[in-house]
């Protein structure tokens, strides 16, 4: 039996080769190995900072990295997604996002849309309520559009001026031939505090904003803009029961990333979501907090931002007064 014996030289291109190997293998860096930075382009206490720290706290389980969130406030919510463009596309940066980057965008307050981003996944859901003064002289939602009537602009409605509330008011003054005085403020908590502290007359809230507000009685719900009532506040109706089944007010919050991120990073990042998504105690908090947990994957949120895209588009015309 011949046998083989290594000499010394071949002995030493093995390790060689081995530890070139191994080196390459080092060298294919494991994602996420540092924390992933969360732009969340709103002022703190508002609906989307709250529902987004929840997002980090348990993304960080399923991702193995933390989510430091940032707040980003300013110019309705686009200076923070402004700023996400110009971080490298490694991963290592995201930001949130919901209806009202599209809104801005075509109302000319900023020249970014979702598609100078890469569509990751959406996570919560949030329906929107007409809130008002818990002393208003108006207690159900026709009452309100009959003072509106009454009194054409004299209603002072608090919204993100170029932003989802002022679409969503939008829409209920064409369903009704109403006329509001607008009042402008960066985020939601903003404009419930003015309407708490009597600056305003009206202003589009949710749960996580408003709900303490209403159940100590400083404001009320008139209605709510998702196609059934909700578990929390089960006296509200909806507008569909109010005879305006085309006043659907939600907002689906989700995350993107700067354009250009690669695809396994991406899959990473939307698995880790989707996978917090299906925890039940993050589904808790959620819930606790009034909304909803929804999960959709790069595609679907894609075709999702898309779709809204088109449809803010024909509706931008109304905020232009």
């Amino acid at each position: 039996m011949k046998r083989h014996y290594r000499t010394p030289l071949a002995m030493f291109l093995t390790g060689l080769c081995l530890g070139a190997s191994s080196v390459a293998m080092a060298a294919e860096e494991v994602y996420p190995d540092n924390p992933v930075e969360f732009i969340v382009p709103w002022s703190p206490g508002g609906g989307s900072d709250t529902l987004m720290r929840l997002v980090a706290n348990y993304a960080e389980t399923y991702l193995g990295q933390p989510m430091p969130v940032i707040n980003m406030p300013g110019v309705s919510g686009t200076t923070g997604l402004k700023e996400l463009t110009k971080r490298e596309a490694d991963g290592y940066t995201v930001g949130q996002v919901h209806e009202g980057l599209m809104v801005a965008h075509h109302t000319g307050l900023t020249s970014n849309n979702w598609d100078d981003f890469t569509p990751i996944a959406a996570v919560t859901q949030s329906p929107q309520y007409l809130t008002v003064k818990g002393d208003a002289p108006y207690t159900t939602y026709q009452e309100f559009v009959d003072y509106a009537k009454e009194h054409p602009g004299e209603v002072r409605f608090g919204v993100t001026l170029g932003g989802v509330p002022h679409v969503h008011a939008a829409m209920m003054e064409d369903a009704e031939g109403l006329q509001f005085r607008y009042v402008g403020f960066e985020g939601t908590g903003d404009r419930i505090r003015a309407l708490v502290g009597g600056h305003i007359d009206a202003a589009i809230g949710d749960i996580s904003s408003s709900g303490e507000f209403v159940k100590n009685g400083d404001l009320r719900f008139l209605a709510v803009g998702s196609e059934e009532r909700q578990e929390e506040m089960p006296d509200v109706p909806t507008f569909a029961e109010l005879g305006h089944p085309e006043l659907k007010l939600n907002i689906i919050r989700g995350i993107v990333g700067p354009k250009g991120m690669a695809e396994d990073r991406v899959t990473v990042l939307a698995d880790a979501f989707k996978a917090m998504s299906e925890d039940e105690d993050f589904t808790k908090g959620v819930n606790s907090a009034g909304a909803s947990v929804v999960y959709q994957g790069p595609e679907e949120f894609s075709d999702y931002l898309q779709q809204t895209d088109a449809t803010f588009e024909r509706l931008a015309g109304k905020l232009a007064r």
